[in-house]
Formats: C-alpha cells, structure tokens, sequence
C-alpha cells in the first residue's frame, strides 16, 4: 500500500515521502495516528505544495539567523559583580545572565539554552563565549567580568536607606 508520510518517521522516511508499506501496518498504525494517508494524486499535490512552502520558510528563517549571527559576532558584554578574595565572585554568572544581557544588547530575545556554556563562571576576568543559533552558526561573544566598585556615597545612601526602614519598623 503507498502511503504519503505526514510526519518523520524514524527507519522508515521524513514527512511528504512517498513509500509502500504493508496494508496491516498502514491501516492498523500510522493511518489511524494520522502518522500518514493513503497516496492519492491530490494528497500528493498536497505533500508536495507543503514541502515547497516549508523550504521557503526555512530559507527566510535562515537569513534571519544568519543576520542575527553578524549582529551578536563579536558583541562584548560588561557584567560587574562584587568580588571576595581572590577575584573570587559572590555567586556565578550563568547562561541565564548572559542570554537576558545579550538579549538587552541586539534588541531580539536569545534563549539561555543557546549559550554555549559549560558551567557558570565563578572568577573575573574575559570569556570566550559561543551562541548557537544553528547547526554551523555559532557566533562567538566577549563576557568580561569586573569587580563592582562602592563609592562612599553609595555606602552611605545605603546607611541612609537602612536607618530609615529600622524608624519606620518601630513605628509599626
């Protein structure tokens, strides 16, 4: 029986093949998962129309990945961050801190799962970071870590902030 595959199907084709398969197999299991229907002339206009239109989706969808690659190549990305010994950090910067920087920086939404790290970073300093946008694009990003400075002023507006929440508590 020749079937018309709606879906990949592992060992046997990719959605829109056209393949003969035992009648059992085509009517007791991917007929009525909707896995695949029987190849008539119409279905496989159908097949082949959808193919057409899912090329040209993937071929505009890879302009915008590749523009998106020249944009973040090379981007730099500033992160301070308060130090212990040893330009040790108080806490990590992690693939999540990086996408949402990154994402602030190009103005398009980058998802943590496509930062190319293998633990979070734990030390000042600069990293060589890649992104995966697809299977051979992978533009390569600066993280610098630097130690956040506290300037007088700042302590003591933080002084400031803390007497007057203690007032405001005791007032309670």
């Amino acid at each position: 029986m020749r079937v018309v595959l709606l879906e990949d199907l592992p060992g046997k084709g990719r959605a829109g093949d056209i393949k003969e398969v035992n009648k059992g197999y085509a009517k007791n299991f991917l007929l009525p998962r909707g896995l695949a229907m029987v190849a008539t002339p119409t279905v496989i206009k159908q097949g082949e129309a959808r193919l057409e239109r899912e090329k040209l989706e993937g071929s505009v969808d890879r302009d915008k990945l590749v523009e998106l690659a020249q944009q973040i190549e090379g981007k730099e990305i500033r992160f301070k961050a308060r130090m212990g010994v040893g330009e040790r950090l108080f806490g990590s910067i992690t693939a999540a801190d990086v996408a949402e920087e990154l994402s602030r920086a190009i103005g398009s939404v980058i998802d943590k799962k496509k930062i190319d790290m293998e633990k979070p970073l734990h030390q000042a300093g600069s990293y060589e970071i890649g992104v995966r946008l697809a299977g051979d694009l992978k533009p390569q990003i600066t993280v610098v870590i630097e130690e956040e400075k506290e300037t007088e002023t700042e302590k003591k507006a933080e002084k400031k902030k803390e007497k007057g929440k203690k007032k405001e508590e005791e007032k309670d």
